[in-house]
């Protein structure tokens, strides 16, 4: 994609977030990392007439693994207090889970992540009717104290819901204090701390992430009282194990966020070698109809696990219901106002 059309994606993105005259906004990058992401946004608000800054940290040295909410801005609590003033952060170096990230939320700068590589941010555009679909859905979700996630592969698991808030990600974010990311299109809560019960089997062709691939053979997860006691299986499940032993740190086998996937422009076969473009696989949590649940921190919810450990583990052909109401049925979204029109 050229940087003319990068920019274009950019505005149609920043008007979707309300971004108006006047505004300031800053983008952040770290490194060399996503300057072309820098110079579309800067671009694209100045259209807009915002006042436009680029804050770009310096590189920092390549991570063993994926460890959430360890950034480059802990040690620089003047960066913190410049972005905490801005009216938009645009961040292009993942600061989720944070303990930055939140206070730049708590001081009422609204957050727009952005990692993915552009022809994903340009295929997902946000649109009006998919914040709708997944607003609709946090309201369903918000009013719920139980969810029951089945499957024919023998998952049976139950989320007792009466700790954290739904949360919405429709891929932009108009109002002050809001994160959200692009690409994204679904909704998601966690369960209490002490309640969420049950067995999870992930299925040939689930997703995990940060891993990037497809499982082989089933993994058996058992849960309780919000705590995995138990994983189950062949090469896949030896993969995830060694993977949470990496981070030595017990509070990754807790139960962290859970919700489905609303946006039909994400592609589930995208995956496939060849096929993933790059970026953390926001496409493969967003798909239509898929279940998701995950492992490790809460804190994004105001939990209070925030270990670094975290897997994000898409479904396929799950049943999720709320209070016994289906929400997702098969694999299919079951409820008329969050179905999408398909082309």
């Amino acid at each position: 994609m050229d940087q003319f059309s990068f920019t274009e994606i950019c505005l149609h993105q920043l008007k979707m977030s309300g971004v108006h005259e006047g505004e300031k906004l800053i983008v952040l990058t770290q490194g060399n990392e996503r300057l072309d992401y820098a110079d579309a946004f800067m671009a694209a608000g100045m259209r807009l007439g915002a006042k436009m800054y680029h804050m770009r940290l310096p590189p920092v040295p390549p991570a063993g693994a994926w460890a959430v909410g360890q950034t480059g801005l802990a040690s620089m609590p003047e960066a913190v207090e410049a972005l905490k003033a801005a009216d938009m952060l645009i961040d292009c170096i993942f600061l989720l889970f944070s303990p930055e990230q939140m206070a730049i939320q708590a001081a009422g700068t609204r957050i727009l992540t952005a990692v993915e590589p552009p022809e994903v941010l340009a295929r997902m555009l946000p649109t009006k009717e998919l914040r709708e679909r997944v607003e609709f859905a946090g309201d369903l979700l918000s009013k719920a104290k139980v969810m029951r996630i089945t499957s024919p592969h023998g998952t049976d698991v139950t989320y007792k819901l009466n700790t954290y808030p739904a949360i919405t990600e429709y891929a932009c974010t108009d109002e002050p204090g809001r994160w959200d990311h692009w690409p994204s299109g679904f909704v998601f809560t966690g369960g209490d701390d002490d309640g969420v019960d049950g067995t999870i089997v992930v299925a040939p062709g689930d997703i995990l992430l940060p891993q990037n691939i497809y499982v082989r053979d089933p993994i058996t997860y058992t849960i309780e009282k919000g705590w995995i006691t138990d994983i189950r299986g062949g090469l896949d499940a030896d993969l995830v194990k060694s993977y949470m032993e990496g981070f030595n740190d017990p509070r990754g086998m807790g139960m962290s966020h859970v919700g489905w996937g609303l946006n039909q422009n994400a592609k589930w076969h995208r995956m496939v070698p060849g096929e993933f473009p790059g970026g953390m696989g926001m496409e493969a949590r967003s798909f239509y109809g898929n279940v998701m649940f995950s492992t490790g921190p809460n804190n994004e919810l105001g939990g209070p696990n925030d270990t670094a450990c975290h897997l994000d583990i898409p479904m396929r052909g799950c049943s999720l219901f709320l209070d016994d109401e289906p929400m997702v049925f098969n694999g299919k979204i079951a409820v008329k106002e969050m179905q999408a029109k398909f082309d």
